[in-house]
């Protein structure tokens, strides 16, 4: 199915130059003379390198035909991350380049999915929000505002900003896209 760059959602994966590419922003720009464009920032699913193009809004692209697996996290050593099929068993293998930035938010156990592309495993992919435990903060300071933050260091190795009334040891909700705090559990 064709899309045309004017349709562009965030979250949609395309072929482009044969790569499967997929929206991670994008805005319609009028220019005072000519067509409008629109400039979009996308990441390559197969390198994994975000590149930031611009597309007169009639360019037609292929939607790119991504298939997720549910896979449990096993464990890494290494720099290999081992997931397992939770209906066949089998293991799948991503190198730390793969799993990319994700690797501070998957934990021993957790589920996530898998993304392939004509057969080719691509990446992995976690949900919004996930739950990490703090192991390493500085003690709240007594009268200190209540919109100060500081340093955290979560389970997975994330180095984060909390607020003062966090403890080591609390679990926290932190979001998968920009690594921010997002509350309590």
């Amino acid at each position: 199915m064709a899309i045309a760059a004017g349709d562009f959602k965030t979250g949609l994966t395309l072929i482009v130059d044969g790569d499967p590419c997929q929206v991670l922003d994008f805005q319609h720009v009028k220019p005072g003379k000519g067509a409008a464009i629109l400039k979009t920032k996308m990441r390559n699913l197969k390198t994994g390198n975000i590149q930031e193009r611009n597309f007169n809004a009639s360019t037609k692209f292929d939607q790119a035909n991504i298939s997720k697996k549910l896979v449990q996290y096993s464990y890494n050593a290494d720099s290999t991350y081992y997931f397992m099929d939770l209906e066949t068993y089998d293991t799948y293998e991503l190198t730390e380049e793969q799993v990319g930035f994700n690797k501070y938010f998957i934990v021993e156990g957790s589920n996530a999915y898998l993304m392939f592309f004509d057969g080719m495993l691509l990446s992995v992919s976690v949900s919004e929000k996930v739950e990490l435990t703090v192991v390493e903060t500085d003690p709240a300071i007594k009268g200190a505002p209540s919109n100060q933050t500081k340093d955290a260091v979560t389970d997975t190795g994330l180095t984060l900003r909390v607020p003062q009334f966090i403890e080591q040891g609390e679990k926290i909700v932190v979001f998968t896209t920009d690594g921010k705090y997002a509350g309590r559990v």
